[in-house]
């Protein structure tokens, strides 16, 4: 799905939300990435094949 020159995350992968937006609906509260992730603003996301997920795995760098 992805034609850019550096090809963005797959949808598979941990780093999927990494891909390019190529439709944001900030009124709505989605944004649609190249790869075919849906991202939802209440960090959840929908994934092409209909996979929901419902938060991210973002982990906080603890400083030593």
């Amino acid at each position: 799905m992805c034609a850019h020159l550096l090809p963005c995350p797959t949808a598979d992968t941990d780093d999927r939300v990494l891909a390019v937006p190529v439709s944001r609906h900030p009124e709505q509260g989605w944004t649609l990435l190249c790869n075919g992730v849906v991202l939802f603003d209440d960090d959840g996301e929908l994934l092409p094949d209909g996979q929901v997920v419902l938060s991210r795995p973002w982990t906080l760098a603890v400083s030593a």
